[in-house]
């Protein structure tokens, strides 16, 4: 009686508290006649606290960067963990005919630089050709340098018309300091690329994963390296594992991960006992909804414990930590109508 009275506890406690989350609506297009929809988020936590969520705002349709002549990026950003939030703020804003998608960042934490990356396209002068952009910020986002494009450093001469883009969302630094980040060429597979000296210069690491789109990467605690990527003929996501930095990688099915072919997250979260993985995404083998949150105690070969952070239609997810070990997590809700943020309190992601 005692284990039944606990279940239910455990199980009208855990229902109540999704119910009290707030969802906060950052990016909602229906408030700007001018915009189609804004699209793909990301989130990142600065050195000092700042919260940064960026966007793209796409203006003449919510088509994608290869068939959208006007995108740009746009970011809002938060002083108190996401209580409050400033204006938006247009960060790249390129003539009509030239777009900018795809935000993605990291964060050095040795120089407290910001890396934002997008995809950039000329749907004049270049159609159908991918650059590969970054910009930095060295004042938790209140400026940013002139955009730099890297695609030489980080694709292959033989890329030059292939279908290729940063995947967006965020990268990760591992603990030697090396800054990692995730690419995506349709017809040659997943790639990883870096640098070694605090983002003055990037490069590829020529091993394709495969299969794979859009991933993720993070450092695992004891060292090895973890892609996990969306896999757009299957109902589950795809881990790919490196133990020697990046030379050599095996991979295999997160069947416990279902995934409708979507965007998603992945940061680490370690707590005082136990090194945890935390995962977002649209938790459904068919339809982009029931944005859930995954945890995994094994350094991502198994995942358990999801819980529903919103029902309904969800697609793209982007996860922060706060400075007081809450989970910041900004997703697309309601068909990509809004873009909202919701605090995760840290009880309720370490409560089993």
């Amino acid at each position: 009686m005692k284990s039944i009275f606990k279940i239910l506890v455990l199980f009208f406690g855990i229902s109540c508290f999704s119910q009290q989350l707030i969802f906060e609506n950052l990016f909602d297009s229906s408030l700007n006649s001018e915009i189609a929809c804004y699209r793909i988020p990301a989130i990142l936590t600065s050195t000092n606290g700042t919260l940064i969520a960026a966007i793209d705002e796409r203006n003449n349709s919510c088509g994608d960067l290869k068939w959208n002549r006007n995108i740009n990026i746009v970011i809002r950003k938060s002083y108190d963990d996401g209580k409050t939030w400033s204006e938006i703020e247009k960060i790249i804003d390129y003539p009509d005919g030239e777009s900018a998608s795809d935000p993605s960042m990291i964060l050095d934490q040795q120089t407290g630089h910001i890396f934002l990356f997008y995809n950039y396209m000329n749907l004049d002068l270049a159609r159908d050709i991918y650059r590969l952009m970054v910009i930095k910020s060295s004042d938790n986002g209140k400026n940013w340098s002139v955009p730099k494009d890297i695609t030489s450093q980080i694709t292959k001469k033989d890329w030059d018309k292939d279908f290729m883009f940063i995947t967006s969302g965020r990268g990760t630094q591992t603990k030697d300091g090396t800054l990692l980040h995730c690419l995506v060429n349709l017809n040659k597979g997943t790639h990883v690329f870096g640098s070694n000296d605090n983002g003055e210069n990037w490069f590829l690491f020529d091993h394709p994963l495969k299969p794979g789109d859009e991933s993720k990467i993070v450092e695992l605690s004891n060292g090895d390296w973890l892609v996990n990527s969306r896999v757009n003929s299957n109902e589950f996501r795809y881990s790919h594992i490196s133990k020697n930095k990046g030379k050599s990688w095996f991979s295999f099915e997160n069947k416990d991960l279902s995934d409708p072919a979507c965007n998603a997250s992945l940061i680490n979260y370690n707590t005082n006992s136990k090194s945890l993985l935390l995962f977002s995404n649209a938790f459904s083998s068919k339809e982009r909804n029931n944005l859930s949150i995954s945890k995994s105690y094994d350094q991502g070969i198994s995942w358990e414990n999801t819980k529903t952070i919103y029902k309904g239609k969800s697609a793209y997810s982007s996860m922060t930590l706060l400075k007081n070990g809450d989970i910041g997590l900004f997703f697309e809700k309601d068909n990509y109508t809004k873009n909202v943020f919701v605090r995760v309190p840290k009880k309720w992601i370490l409560y089993n």
